[in-house]
Order: C-alpha cells, then structure tokens, then sequence
C-alpha cells in the first residue's frame, strides 16, 4: 500500500509487481503516476517530473547565455 503523491489516497501496489520507471494512476484523482522506488515504494508525480526536466533545460539555456554574455564583455 502506497500513498497517491496528488491527493494521498491509498493505492494498492505490490512492490513485487512493479519495477523503478514503471507508470501507474490514482484511481482516485486521475493522475499519472511514475514508481521512483521499489524498496521502499514510492511514487512521484509524471507532471512533475516533466516540469523538472523542462525547467533543467531552461535553466541549462540561461546559463550558457550567462556565459557568452560574460565572454564578449571581456573582449570589449
């Protein structure tokens, strides 16, 4: 038994039936669902994993700009 990450209803997951990386969803609120964890279970969010990652390639694009700005004052 593992706790929805969205709305923290009881999900009825055996850690033997699952894998890490596997999908799952709330019966409950709807949401998709990712196993971060088998032992112990946890589940996260796939929303957020995808805001995660959407922010990390941002933030990678900012600080490469960062860094081209700092190298063009330096030749002025």
């Amino acid at each position: 038994m593992v706790l929805c990450p969205e709305c923290d209803a009881e999900i009825d997951v055996d850690e033997g039936d699952v894998d890490e990386g596997d999908s799952l969803s709330c019966d409950e609120c709807g949401a998709d669902l990712k196993v971060v964890s088998v032992s112990p279970l946890e589940l996260g969010s796939v929303d957020d994993e995808e805001d995660e990652e959407d922010e990390d390639a941002f933030g990678e694009d900012d600080d490469d700009e960062d860094e081209d700005d700092e190298e063009d004052e330096a030749w002025k």
